[in-house]
């Protein structure tokens, strides 16, 4: 079986590693003749326009942000909830127009390069003002393209193994990338940035959903050919990545096997594509086939990797809950952008507090346990010494590896780079594969990445709650490990985000 030869996912995560010396023999150069649209479009198809009054929310952004999953309630989310929901993950929240008319959309939620190759598809029966059927979410007009009429979750069901969150789920969304939309800048690197990229939509989707009251549970054990042939995906050029269960019916779906499949005319993405076969060749390792999918879910865990503190913990100090800001997740949202220039003041021990627990928690995952553990290099926190750290959420409270002034080592991590020199502090998502990988096959490398990014998300959008400023960044790979270890010997680093505030003081 393809998925239990865990030599694939060692080779992609070797083969794209960022190291000084393979930077600099293969420079890459982006040719802009060749761009491609950062939309999917399906010209054949009638647009269905969603809903653009929506409801506000009230509900403070760090509360949605840290939300849990209680006890699934009988909540059936209408087009207009349907439509809040995927605004404030997928949509559009502003425009800038440029000189000469070129125009540049900023999204919900971030993503590598801005170039928003994740895509949105919905699987329903009937909503309150949406027909059951299969659709394409469209953030460029805001509107749903129907790709099958009917109710098709009975695939969906089937392809998670019966899964009892998808059989109850009123609708189900599926994430999947384009891949080229990605690799014109990014290479083959681009398979990790399609769950970093989807990740930080889900930290948003799942904030969204905590304040709608909407049970979300996301997952990543699925039959992927069956749903890339439900949603009309080509496997050579886009992958699905992970299903989300949106609400809940007491009455379950039963399974059905999947129909033909579809192929539909979208326009081309540019005037030629570049292929990168170590993208495709992951994808297909880690996809799993019906046989494997009730394994997957029988008795699920990723089992934290983190070992016990040799040092004095210092505990977190969170804001008191009368002090939290009061600004709603949309609005935050609706603002969050990606700081471009950091000021060298420090943040508050209480504010690193409050995001790193708000980060942590409030996940309904199909893959049990997190796997991911949080390092950080701390610059400027007031009450909180200079120096390395790594994050004990069992004990809820930091260990000081070493102390020290690491701005310097710091900027060299984030490929030399100004932005993690002049941060105040920058988080670290690290993973041990090698359990993760024995567990799950290669299946396990999509939860390594995929996990760390919806942690960056959540990290994304506390900061902003907080009026302090953050971005996502790349890394030298293996310099991050060594920078840590002895603690973070053996384990490879998923996700780097830089926070502080911004130089000119807008968030």
């Amino acid at each position: 079986m393809a998925n239990r030869d865990i030599s694939a996912a060692w080779r992609y995560h070797d083969g794209t590693k960022h190291s000084v010396p393979r930077l600099r023999a293969h420079p890459h150069y982006l040719d802009w003749e060749i761009k491609p649209l950062p939309f999917k479009i399906y010209p054949g198809i009638e647009a269905i326009p969603l809903p653009r009054e929506l409801p506000p929310s009230r509900v403070p952004a760090l509360t949605a942000i840290a939300g849990g999953a209680g006890a699934p309630a009988a909540v059936v989310p209408d087009a207009k909830t349907l439509a809040r929901i995927l605004h404030y993950s997928a949509g559009i929240t502003r425009k800038k127009t440029y000189p000469g008319g070129q125009e540049h959309y900023f999204r919900a939620a971030a993503c590598t390069g801005a170039l928003y190759h994740i895509d949105i598809y919905v699987v329903c029966g009937d909503l309150g003002g949406l027909a059951a059927g299969v659709y394409h979410f469209g953030p460029h007009n805001f509107a749903l393209y129907r790709l099958r009429d009917g109710d098709h979750r009975g695939v969906l069901v089937a392809a998670t193994g019966d899964e009892p969150a998808v059989a109850h789920a009123p609708a189900i969304l599926v994430c999947a990338s384009t891949y080229w939309r990605n690799a014109w800048k990014y290479q083959a690197r681009a398979y990790r940035h399609c769950f970093w990229d989807s990740g930080t939509i889900l930290a948003n989707l799942l904030a969204v959903a905590v304040a709608d009251e909407v049970p979300a549970r996301i997952l990543c054990g699925f039959v992927d050919e069956a749903v890339s042939a439900l949603i009309g995906l080509d496997a050579q050029r886009e992958g699905p990545l992970a299903l989300v269960a949106l609400g809940h019916r007491h009455t379950a779906v039963k399974a059905r096997p999947p129909g033909a499949p579809i192929e539909l005319e979208t326009l081309p993405l540019s005037p030629r594509e570049v292929d990168y076969p170590p993208i495709r060749e992951i994808q297909a390792a880690s996809s799993l086939r019906a046989e494997d999918v009730p394994t997957w879910h029988h008795g699920a865990t990723a089992t934290p990797s983190q070992a016990a503190p040799a040092n004095e913990i210092i505990p977190l100090r969170p804001l008191a809950e009368a002090a939290l800001p009061a600004e709603t997740i949309d609005s935050v949202i609706a603002r969050r952008g990606s700081t471009r220039e950091f000021a060298h003041v420090p943040i508050a021990f209480e504010q690193l507090s409050t995001m790193l627990q708000a980060a942590t928690r409030g996940v309904d995952v199909d893959y049990g346990a997190s796997p991911s553990d949080l390092y950080l290099i701390v610059h400027a926190v007031d009450g909180l010494a200079s120096g390395a750290y790594v994050y004990h959420r069992a004990a809820g409270g930091l260990e000081l590896l070493r102390a020290g002034n690491f701005r310097r080592e710091a900027g060299n991590l984030g490929l030399g780079q100004e932005l993690p020199a002049d941060a105040s502090v920058n988080f670290y998502m690290l993973c041990n594969l090698e359990p993760l990988l024995a567990r799950f096959g290669n299946r396990g490398y999509r939860v390594a990445q995929l996990d760390a990014a919806i942690i960056g998300g959540k990290l994304y959008l506390a900061t902003y709650a907080l009026r302090l400023g953050a971005t996502g960044l790349t890394f030298f790979d293996d310099d991050v490990t060594e920078f840590f270890s002895p603690h973070a010997a053996g384990k490879s680093v998923m996700f780097l985000m830089a926070v502080g505030k911004g130089r000119t003081g807008r968030v």
